[in-house]
């Protein structure tokens, strides 16, 4: 696929259809673990997950993306039967309340996969690219489920006060291997039956990726658009933005909100974003100024701006 091809290509997620290039996607996320990076983790709290939902659902995002795992550097991993018990709830309680809201599920086991398709997810989004379990490439793919392809390299954790963050992991050239290590991934996940058109490529902020190296990489990333896939970026609270402010994840909003805006200058496609509400608007902004005619926030925008009476 083209870039050019890229850009005007669709992605049906159940009864909504994203047409790329139109405007900036986002996925807003809803985390039911005890340990979430960014503090907004709901567990097993019923009505803390009621709550979130609710917050969710009145913000509209374009996706919601659904985890039981924490994926943060040094996270705690647990069984797949725990992590189905906790994304389950979640996800019928979604379909239930939004049954046209495309539901995402953020894993990098095929059991857990299968359960969330089995309960009505469209999409996978795997921190790993399909690399932890290779069996979850065949999940997707048997349900005919979008895969979201991230980049990921090992690297040591490093602890400070911001949070844990990966140690600078050795690359020849950052931005080339990561679009080298994309296509590779990107390949791996069509020869096991997704189709190209349901591929969507993450850079993998935070993964496998300094603090110093994620902010390179979102300075360069314009140049994965030549891998023909969809940009999916995560930079929502991440810890390279608490390293840059010497800020906690509570307070990392406006820090977040800048770089989905470089993201997007940079080609981004869709966000993934724990503020829906205040980053649609952030996007919206950012659409008027890089993708000119583009409908903010899905909304219809009238050609031009109001013309503005003045005085003799």
């Amino acid at each position: 696929m083209s870039e050019a091809a890229g850009d005007r290509g669709t992605l049906r997620l159940g009864s909504r259809v994203l047409v790329w290039g139109t405007r900036t996607f986002v996925m807003g996320v809803l985390n039911v673990t005890p340990d979430s990076f960014s503090g907004d983790g709901v567990a097993n709290d019923a009505d803390a997950l009621q709550a979130r939902i609710d917050s969710l659902l009145e913000a509209a995002p374009d996706v919601i993306d659904v985890g039981g795992e924490s994926t943060r550097p040094g996270g705690t991993a647990v069984p797949a039967e725990q992590e189905i018990d906790r994304i389950g709830p979640a996800l019928v309680a979604l379909r239930g309340r939004a049954p046209e809201m495309p539901l995402s599920v953020d894993t990098r086991k095929a059991a857990v996969a299968r359960a969330a398709l089995d309960l009505g997810a469209v999409m996978v989004n795997d921190v790993t690219g399909g690399t932890h379990d290779p069996e979850i490439l065949e999940a997707a793919a048997s349900a005919g489920a979008a895969f979201v392809v991230t980049h990921n390299r090992r690297g040591a954790v490093r602890r400070s006060e911001i949070g844990p963050h990966v140690a600078a992991v050795a690359y020849d050239d950052l931005v080339r291997d990561v679009y080298r290590d994309g296509e590779r991934l990107l390949e791996r996940a069509q020869v096991a039956g997704i189709a190209r058109d349901r591929l969507l490529f993450d850079p993998g902020f935070g993964f496998g990726k300094s603090p110093e190296q994620n902010v390179d990489l979102l300075r360069e990333m314009g140049a994965l658009k030549a891998l023909g896939a969809p940009l999916m970026v995560g930079v929502s609270r991440k810890s390279f933005v608490g390293y840059v402010l010497e800020l906690p994840a509570d307070q990392r909003l406006e820090g977040s909100l800048a770089a989905a805006v470089i993201a997007v200058a940079n080609g981004a496609d869709m966000v993934r974003a724990h503020d829906v509400e205040a980053t649609k608007r952030a996007l919206a902004m950012a659409d008027a100024i890089y993708r000119p005619g583009a409908s903010p926030a899905g909304g219809r925008r009238d050609a031009g701006f109001p013309t503005l009476e003045t005085s003799a």
